[in-house]
């Protein structure tokens, strides 16, 4: 494998930890509140009380998009104009390069 293919790995390996750890915020969340309820008593049965469990998939095809789109901004950033605008470089009137 050449040193471009490992970096895509690594990326894609970070982006799907990124997802992974956002999703499961987002289910600490939901059970958090699904907690509170049985605890304020309403006596309401829940559908979603028979739920067992969570499971979360996440598509390589969307991490792939993710990916495509940081490289793209990376390449913009390297560029020429990104340069100058790292630079903060002003014309005479003090706009903006």
């Amino acid at each position: 494998m050449g040193k471009n293919k490992d970096n895509d790995e690594l990326l894609r390996a970070q982006i799907n930890d990124i997802i992974e750890a956002d999703i499961q915020l987002g289910i600490n969340d939901y059970l958090e509140e699904k907690e509170k309820k049985k605890e304020s008593g309403v006596g309401f049965s829940d559908p979603e009380d028979q739920a067992t469990g969570l499971n979360v998939k996440v598509s390589r095809d969307e991490i792939d998009k993710i990916l495509k789109e940081y490289k793209r901004i990376k390449k913009a950033e390297k560029s020429n104009l990104g340069e100058v605008k790292k630079l903060g470089l002003t014309d005479q009137f003090g706009r903006q390069l």
